[in-house]
């Protein structure tokens, strides 16, 4: 849809402006930039209310990384109706890195660059659970709600049943490493850069403490389909750290739950 039939009171004003559909990504939200008079813009998004809704927990992720100096998109106003949860935000200035697949040596050394950063951010006032056990429990409620895609499933696992790689994942949990600040759904289209350098990261609904590689394995599947699997090894080289194959794996089927 161009526009939502109704809005907010507060939301009206935006009405009449010009409206952009962004059909990016898999998130559940309708999401939309809309240019203002003075040449600037802003996003909206907008899901229904209901259990599993992921935008009230970004909008407090959101206000998080506000107070923590983080380069991603400010609350402007958020608002609930009777039946949609809306979310108003500042854009984050730049381009995201699906504009620099010609650039390899750019693309890499600002994805690096972006993790590292939200990676340092103090945990000690992050109180948002992205560890193993809180992502298999909410994996779980999205299996018995029928929520899981699994005509989206990667090559590793087409064929499967969403039940099949939820087994797998409580079979076969990693050892978990120290938990930070992590992103959670670390993709190419997330990342932004400006003139070159990171400018901030979007779509910030699953950010919370976790395992680094709930990033790193997300980041290193997105390098491998947007620029190739060479990149990798440069990629984790400038992050810091060595390639995890059990981790990548593990990672990579967690994400399919959502």
């Amino acid at each position: 849809m161009i526009r939502p039939e109704t809005l907010p009171e507060s939301l009206s004003p935006l009405r009449d402006l010009e409206w952009t559909p962004i059909t990016v990504g898999q998130s559940a939200s309708d999401v939309w930039r809309i240019a203002l008079s003075d040449g600037n813009s802003v996003f909206l998004k907008s899901e229904a209310i209901g259990p599993l809704a992921e935008l009230p927990g970004e909008i407090e992720r959101l206000n998080w990384l506000t107070r923590m100096g983080f380069k991603a998109p400010r609350v402007i106003d958020a608002e609930q109706s009777v039946d949609r949860v809306w979310l108003l935000m500042s854009a984050v200035p730049g381009e995201d890195l699906t504009h620099y697949t010609s650039q390899p040596e750019n693309f890499i050394r600002v994805f690096s660059q972006g993790l590292k950063r939200i990676h340092a951010l103090d945990t000690t006032t992050c109180l948002f659970d992205h560890a193993i056990e809180a992502r298999l429990a909410e994996a779980e409620t999205r299996v018995a709600a029928g929520l899981v895609d699994e005509s989206d499933f990667d090559a590793d696992r087409v064929g499967w049943t969403a039940g099949q790689v939820l087994d797998w994942l409580k079979g076969n949990r990693p050892t978990q490493g120290q938990l930070i600040v992590t992103h959670g759904d670390a993709s190419t289209p997330n990342v932004l850069a400006l003139d070159g350098r990171f400018s901030g990261m979007v779509d910030c609904g699953r950010m919370g403490l976790a395992d680094m590689w709930q990033d790193l394995a997300l980041a290193c599947r997105s390098i491998e389909y947007n620029i190739g699997r060479e990149h990798i090894a440069p990629f984790l080289a400038a992050y810091g750290t060595d390639w995890d194959e059990e981790k990548y794996r593990y990672y990579c089927a967690l994400d399919e739950m959502f």
